[in-house]
């Protein structure tokens, strides 16, 4: 007789790996090498999150970032597939502009905004880092942050 297999359950969060990075400890006796994973995790539908997780390795990594960024969702006000309007946001060095765009528009983001847009759901925008900054992490929280100002009218 068979044994049951027990499949993971299909999570309804599409997930993006935005950064991996080895990082050192030294140690008395060397260097310990772990790893840095930040993923974002979005439904396409307005939900997205964002979470960083340290393994000693990759897939280790990825999974404690994954349960972070389930930690840290938030619901956006998406109306008619853009924003509801303009927000910008700084965190850190990294400032970031979102506009709202005409159907059809798609897109217009570069980097890290890009990826976040894409999973929350977000099919017409034009986003803008004004800063100087190319630092990814700091680039997603400000998107995030500018995202989390976002308002509807009742």
């Amino acid at each position: 007789m068979a044994r049951p297999r027990f499949e993971k359950e299909k999570s309804e969060f599409d997930q993006k790996v935005l950064d991996v990075a080895r990082v050192t400890r030294v140690v008395a006796g060397g260097r310990r090498f772990s790893f840095r994973a930040t993923v974002v995790i979005g439904n396409r539908k307005g939900k997205i999150g964002m979470g960083i997780g340290k393994g000693l390795d990759v897939s280790q990594a990825v999974e404690k970032a994954v349960a972070e960024a389930k930690k840290n969702l938030i619901v956006l006000p998406l109306k008619e597939g853009t924003i509801p309007h303009e927000v910008s946001a700084k965190y850190s060095a990294a400032r970031i502009l979102l506009k709202p765009a005409s159907t059809g528009r798609g897109l217009v983001a570069g980097g890290a905004v890009r990826n976040i847009c894409d999973l929350a759901g977000v099919a017409n925008i034009t986003a803008k880092i004004m800063s100087k900054s190319t630092n990814k992490i700091n680039n997603a929280k400000a998107t995030l942050e500018a995202l989390k100002k976002l308002k509807t009218r009742n």
